[in-house]
């Protein structure tokens, strides 16, 4: 009798423990699948930023549709004919240090970068033409724009304001005038909830800036930033209170 209270304990404890094994098992296995899945994920996300298949002609479709077609069709989507946009690749290249990466070629960076200023698209409609991803575009597009403002300096070359004639007897009742400034209104992307604050009058969501140029058409004060829904005098008050503030020297109307 008491054997058999043993044998009948000692299965007890050795189904619990397989029991238990299993459980622990099960869980493990739990874990490892959920491990794994995360990884996939962060990986699918951060790590390719291309799709997996060989997309490469799809790549270069647009580019090729371009090189194809009439200097029309290339400065209908890019404001530049054939031979001004392989001049501007060639000079932001030599000059602009603009570097071909491993997956896209300097024409298809300066292409995207030309296509949104040209037609103020945003990345994920550029995304659909080139099959690029947002990252990579945005990428692309910062890198070419380092280089067009490294060049800038060799082509944008201003030109001393000298009134002659006519145009000098307009000016002599402006003459105590350091400037003229003037508003616009800037598209912007926000938050829903703080869209009824950015829309102006017109019903568009925008940014409102002051701006102010002398006499030789060359900005000495940008004030960004406002709503759109602020009005100019608030915008010029602000200006004028700003820590960096519009300076208008003393007898001289603007």
């Amino acid at each position: 009798m008491d054997h058999s209270i043993v044998d009948t304990a000692m299965t007890s404890r050795k189904r619990k423990r397989e029991e238990y094994k299993k459980i622990i098992l099960l869980a493990a296995a739990c874990v490892v699948h959920m491990v794994i899945g995360v990884v996939t994920w962060y990986h699918n996300n951060y790590f390719v930023k291309e799709p997996t298949r060989n997309w490469e002609l799809e790549h270069q479709s647009f580019l090729n549709r371009l090189y194809r077609g009439t200097n029309k069709d290339c400065i209908e989507q890019l404001r530049l004919s054939k031979n001004a946009f392989f001049n501007l690749c060639r000079i932001l290249q030599e000059k602009g240090g603009l570097v071909r990466t491993r997956n896209v070629p300097t024409t298809e960076a300066v292409a995207m970068f030309l296509h949104i200023l040209a037609h103020n698209l945003k990345y994920r409609v550029v995304q659909f033409s080139y099959c690029r991803s947002k990252e990579t575009i945005s990428r692309q597009f910062n890198d070419v724009l380092r280089a067009v403002m490294k060049v800038s300096k060799d082509y944008l070359n201003f030109q001393p304001c000298t009134l002659e004639g006519a145009e000098a007897n307009k000016w002599r009742w402006f003459e105590r005038c350091i400037g003229a400034l003037d508003g616009t209104h800037i598209p912007v992307t926000v938050s829903p909830d703080e869209r009824p604050r950015y829309r102006n009058r017109k019903g568009d969501v925008s940014t409102n800036v002051l701006a102010a140029c002398g006499p030789d058409l060359r900005f000495i004060y940008v004030l960004p930033g406002w709503e759109g829904s602020a009005g100019d005098s608030r915008v010029l008050r602000d200006a004028l209170r700003h820590q960096n503030k519009l300076e208008i020297p003393t007898g001289n109307i603007s």
